[in-house]
């Protein structure tokens, strides 16, 4: 067993640091603020590779989500639903030609990608969606709605799991649907408690005709395909999770040594260092269980369990420690000031998206138990 990164994962966490340290840090609040990032972002974001990132090794992609995390994570999802979700799905599941096709847009920034799998009414029970595609001669012919879906107006193609038979898992198909398909509309979803700079819409499909050259993976095969697709992403938000959480160390140690309280800095009181430690082992607790579920995804091995114990954990520990953060910066904590009152905004969904906490911990039990708690 080795907790040691190699001498280029060590470039490129540097890279990825000083990247974020010029062109995302000094916006951050900026764009939180307008509720929008500049989009001349997204040619840096592939110029320097991370819109292509499915190239790296986990690892040295959970290095890159980190350092996003920590800088914005309105940026982090950005690059991981458009390498983690869509990018690996067609590596994974998709024709030579998908790949050929769609790889190359998305590296480079022309066509982003979005993962729409979320309805109105099915979250947690992906099974349960209804959003149909019906055969038309060799085409498919796509009618329905999703909602909270990450770059889904700004995204040149989605990816798009209708029901193409019977009712529950095994009904489920994947599609490449470009976004100027006619009947494709994207409505940007405004007034969010957190990622407030990144794109979130609502998708509408009024009959979308596709061709069947664009179903991805067998016919059936859709329910599978989406959670192959989160285990990838479940790593990506793990590692943005543990971002948080060194965003929030950072910005402690900063303010605890600056700030006077009864003649001497915050961070000589027992209980601030207290605040502090906690914050300390949550992150890096949070970061070994990513590691690993990434370790194990460079080794081939079904690593389904590990993301969901890094996902469940990391994201959790992030609320925690934004939290503890904006205790220890007191009432500056409560002004965008200051980056930890961000974070704990941001922090918050990562327990809803890529599957709730509650949903994490029935895989988990599920694993471990061999027996099945949603029937």
């Amino acid at each position: 067993m080795n907790f040691f990164l190699t001498h280029e994962q060590e470039l490129i966490r540097g890279s990825a640091r000083e990247f974020c340290e010029r062109e995302v840090l000094p916006h951050a609040r900026d764009w939180d603020r307008v509720e929008d990032i500049d989009r001349g972002l997204v040619a840096k974001l592939a110029d320097i590779g991370y819109l292509g990132a499915w190239e790296l090794d986990t690892i040295s992609y959970a290095l890159v989500m980190e350092e996003l995390g920590r800088a914005d994570s309105s940026v982090r999802g950005i690059v991981s639903v458009n390498v983690g979700l869509v990018g690996k799905t067609i590596l994974k599941w998709g024709t030579d030609a998908q790949q050929a096709e769609w790889l190359p847009k998305l590296a480079g920034g022309e066509a982003l990608g979005c993962y729409a799998l979320t309805e109105p009414g099915s979250g947690s029970d992906p099974a349960g969606l209804v959003t149909r595609a019906e055969r038309d001669g060799g085409d498919w012919v796509l009618s329905g709605s999703k909602i909270f879906i990450t770059l889904g107006s700004w995204a040149g193609v989605a990816l798009v799991f209708a029901r193409t038979g019977g009712e529950g898992a095994r009904g489920l198909t994947c599609f490449l649907v470009p976004t100027d398909s006619p009947g494709f509309a994207a409505t940007r979803i405004k007034g969010k408690l957190g990622l407030r700079a990144q794109d979130t819409a609502e998708l509408a499909l009024e009959g979308v005709r596709v061709p069947d050259t664009n179903r991805v993976g067998a016919e059936g095969d859709g329910f599978k395909v989406a959670m192959s697709a989160l285990d990838n992403g479940r790593i990506s938000l793990a590692a943005g999770c543990v971002g948080i959480a060194q965003g929030c160390l950072d910005a402690c140690l900063r303010y605890a040594a600056e700030r006077q309280q009864f003649g001497k800095p915050i961070a000589s009181h027992q209980l601030v260092q207290e605040l502090i430690a906690e914050i300390a082992v949550d992150c890096e607790a949070a970061r070994l269980l990513t590691w690993r579920a990434a370790a194990l995804a460079d080794a081939g091995v079904r690593h389904t369990l590990e993301s969901s114990v890094a996902k469940y954990y990391a994201s959790e520990a992030s609320v925690r420690a934004a939290n503890a953060a904006v205790q220890v910066h007191g009432g500056y904590g409560y002004i965008d000031e200051y980056p930890v009152g961000k974070y704990l905004r941001d922090a918050r969904v990562t327990t809803l998206y890529e599957g709730t906490s509650q949903i994490q911990k029935l895989i988990i039990g599920r694993a471990l138990t061999g027996e099945s708690a949603f029937v």
